[in-house]
């Protein structure tokens, strides 16, 4: 027999619509709120403080829940204080080969009802050491870089002149986007900043709204030139007329890629697509000179990693890697890129990263 006093609350971690649907919480001390994205976990926490339990879908997007145990145990909950429970959609044979071979608190799989995930709750936190939602997690290590006043106003100043500069052209741009192609002007994706902070990214849009059924149209033409091994190998430049074709576990860049408009490929060429930026700079979301802001896809390869510490900083549009490919006949290696930002992630630590940041941008222009 299980008893707790107070009202449990419980974060869902997926994006599966028939969760919430047969588990109900009406008669019950139990709330339940639901993040689609993993990511999103600490804001979540930097407002609310720790969840008496977490109940995970094995299946996320990009990801499973198995890896997102480790970064859970990694970042969360060190002393594994919190019931972690992975929700499963698969037989009972390989339910249990899931819980033997990677021993997560509970794994229970659907359809579930209420009664059968409070006892299982109930039932591991009888058996873990009693967890305090605030005191064990310094709620600060999520965010722990701000950035320095003055580098701050010198953010500010710097993309609200820009902006002022570059309104006639990003004006005639937007235009032509609109002309040229249905849909939004803006193209706006999530990526991750410092502290895992999961943020709106803005672009001017450079393809056809629907554009893969454009790419099977032409698939006997296209070229495929590369096929990366990993998805953490993914190009993040887009400033050339090929495109790269995202999927986890390999990259296909294609010649002539025939998802970007005519104007797209212009604005890419320019890097013009990339000026609404600095309204994310103006925001806070992201600085001058920072590392890359990773989409979600790539972020959640590095949580678990030795390249974590890239997060300890906070994302720019210029930042050391810019500026030494720039210097290079050749693209870097994920390795050297990473190894790059995560001693930059160290140095802005320091009491004289903004003049480091001066000679990123020197060498990122010349």
């Amino acid at each position: 027999e299980t008893n707790f006093n107070g009202k449990l609350r419980i974060l869902h971690i997926g994006a599966d619509p028939e969760f919430a649907s047969p588990v109900t919480f009406e008669n019950y001390l139990a709330e339940i709120e639901t993040i689609d994205n993993p990511f999103s976990v600490s804001q979540w926490i930097m407002v609310n403080g720790l969840p008496d339990a977490v109940v995970c879908e094995r299946k996320l997007t990009g990801d499973n829940g198995i890896q997102f145990r480790d970064f859970w145990i990694n970042y969360f909950d060190q002393d594994s204080r919190i019931p972690f429970i992975l929700l499963n959609d698969v037989t009972n044979q390989d339910t249990a080969a899931i819980s033997q071979q990677n021993n997560p608190d509970g794994i229970l799989s659907k359809p579930l009802t209420a009664e059968a995930l409070l006892s299982k709750i109930l039932e591991l936190k009888q058996s873990k050491p009693a967890a305090n939602r605030t005191d064990t997690l310094d709620l600060k290590a999520l965010n722990p870089y701000k950035s320095p006043i003055f580098k701050r106003i010198f953010d500010v100043v710097v993309a609200s002149l820009g902006l002022l500069l570059v309104s006639p052209i990003l004006l005639i741009f937007i235009v032509a986007i609109r002309i040229g192609s249905k849909g939004n002007v803006f193209y706006i994706s999530k990526r991750v900043s410092s502290g895992f902070m999961v943020f709106d990214f803005y672009k001017l849009r450079s393809m056809y709204i629907k554009s893969d059924k454009r790419l099977k149209e032409l698939a006997h033409v296209n070229e495929f030139v590369k096929e990366e091994q990993a998805a953490h190998d993914v190009k993040s430049q887009s400033g050339s007329n090929s495109s790269t074709n995202h999927h986890y576990g390999n990259t296909t860049t294609i010649v002539g890629d025939p998802r970007i408009t005519r104007i797209g490929h212009i604005i890419r060429k320019l890097k013009i697509d990339e000026l609404p930026q600095l309204f994310n700079v103006i925001k806070g979301d992201m600085s001058i000179v920072g590392n890359r802001p990773l989409p979600i896809y790539e972020a959640e390869l590095l949580t678990t990693s030795d390249w974590a510490n890239r997060f300890h900083s906070t994302a720019g549009i210029t930042g050391p890697w810019k500026a030494v490919t720039r210097r290079k006949l050749k693209a870097m290696s994920h390795e050297e890129r990473n190894s790059l930002q995560n001693r930059y992630s160290d140095f802005v630590k320091g009491s004289f990263s903004f003049w480091k940041d001066i000679w990123i941008i020197i060498r990122t222009i010349f």
